[in-house]
């Protein structure tokens, strides 16, 4: 039990490190934006950005999924389940 634990631990600690990382480099970019020297570095920004958006995502999916597995969702996030014999009848 324990190590399931752990386990699931680093699952969220590792893409919120790395969206933490993002929101660093798109900082950094903004604050370097006002040297004129240096101007606005679009795709740092943009791979800051996507660092930030992608493991954000994936840690909502994981809790969606978590919470779903527990029935702890409201209605409409639950999955609809297919009947089999309305399939069938259906197709018929």
């Amino acid at each position: 039990m324990l190590g399931q634990k752990l386990v699931a631990l680093l699952i969220m600690a590792v893409p919120a490190i790395i969206a933490v990382y993002g929101i660093k480099v798109m900082r950094d970019v903004i604050y370097l934006s006002f040297n004129p020297e240096i101007g606005f570095r679009w795709g740092t920004f943009l791979l800051g950005a996507a660092l930030f958006l992608i493991p954000l995502l994936f840690i909502g999916g994981f809790i969606l999924h978590h919470e779903r597995k527990r029935n702890r969702v409201q209605p409409r996030f639950m999955v609809p389940e297919e009947d089999d014999e309305d399939d069938e009848a259906e197709n018929k």
